[in-house]
């Protein structure tokens, strides 16, 4: 397998490209601004993009959409409450194909309504679910505290500790990590009640 991880834009994303092998079939995840290495990057690796995965509707994560489907012919795939016109829409326990990658959806609202993690190969990409250190806001339109308390210690907590952590944006120390480790470490993820982690969040 390939993993090509795109620091992209001008709020530190990752964009990330998975391939089968070289020249194999391969997807996209959250394409943000600043697409062009991206796509430098399927020419090299020849890469035949069928999906375009995106972890939330959010700017940011899928302004590179359009890019990549002309360029590629890639379908749009996106929880099924996303407001983004995709031409897949998945729901929790889905899983996608391209080649001989499977990636596995968990629906995870919080940081938006139509946030969800692809967890594939040994890897998750969490978007803006679970950073490095850090979870993602949930102060802005669509976000709720207390749907994100539930993603995270009822849906992430209880992924595989080996997994390694694809995160939406680099702001942690390092640019990957792994459950495990973000259970031991990341603070957001030390034990709390849900009203302690609400109130927690809110101030």
């Amino acid at each position: 397998m390939i993993l090509d991880q795109y620091r992209v834009g001008p709020y530190l994303n990752f964009t990330y490209l998975v391939a089968d092998d070289e020249g194999g079939d391969a997807v996209v995840i959250d394409p943000s601004y600043g697409i062009e290495p991206v796509l430098e990057g399927i020419d090299r690796r020849r890469a035949k993009v069928r999906y375009v995965l995106n972890t939330h509707s959010h700017k940011d994560h899928c302004a590179g959409n359009q890019e990549v489907r002309s360029r590629t012919g890639a379908k749009v795939v996106a929880h099924r409450v996303a407001p983004l016109g995709q031409e897949v829409s998945v729901d929790d326990g889905d899983a996608i194909a391209a080649g001989r990658l499977r990636f596995e959806v968990v629906h995870t609202p919080g940081h938006t309504k139509d946030s969800v993690l692809f967890v594939f190969e040994g890897n998750v990409a969490t978007g803006d679910t679970l950073f490095v250190g850090e979870c993602g806001r949930t102060d802005l339109p669509g976000g709720d505290p207390g749907e994100m308390y539930d993603s995270l210690f009822r849906r992430v907590v209880h992924l595989d500790d080996g997994l390694v952590v694809l995160p939406g944006h680099d702001y942690g120390a390092t640019p990957t990590s792994t459950i495990g480790r973000e259970k031991r470490e990341n603070y957001v993820l030390q034990p709390r009640t849900r009203e302690e982690f609400v109130r927690f969040l809110r101030e």
